[in-house]
This record gives C-alpha cells, sequence and structure tokens, in this order.
C-alpha cells in the first residue's frame, strides 16, 4: 500500500468513527464518502501498479543471447 492509501483509508475511518460517535445524520454522509474515498484511492493504486507492470514488461528483450559455454550445456547428446 502506497502512503496516500493509507492516509485516505485511515482519514475514511475517522470519518466513520466520528459519524458514530456523535449519532446524528453524520452516519448517513459519513459511510458513503468514506467508501467512495477508499474505492477512488484504490482504483488509483491500482492504475499504478499496472503501469509499472507494464514498463518492466516493455523492457524485457525477446532475444537472449547464449554464450558459447551457453550453447555447449544446451546441445542434447
Amino acid at each position: 500500500m502506497s502512503g496516500l492509501t493509507i492516509v485516505v483509508a485511515a482519514f475514511a475511518v475517522a470519518l466513520v468513527v466520528m459519524s458514530f460517535a456523535f449519532m446524528g445524520g453524520a452516519v448517513i454522509v459519513a459511510v458513503p464518502v468514506a467508501i467512495i474515498a477508499v474505492a477512488v484511492t484504490a482504483f488509483i493504486d491500482l492504475r499504478r501498479k499496472a503501469k509499472s507492470a507494464q514498463s518492466i514488461h516493455s523492457h524485457q528483450s525477446d532475444e537472449v543471447e547464449f554464450s558459447e559455454r551457453d550453447q555447449r550445456t544446451l546441445v542434447s547428446e
């Protein structure tokens, strides 16, 4: 989890706990706001991880160069 995800999740939990502590109409507002905040943060984090994974695959070379010693060990007898 990234730092942003932890901060948003902590804020969302604090918002819900605060709304239950005051037992008012804030529960109606706080729970959906907390769910939306966590969902948006998760979406951003997943997009960042997907871009990171794609960049790793783009750097991967399709051609493998074997040394002379490698080729001697790969030859089946």
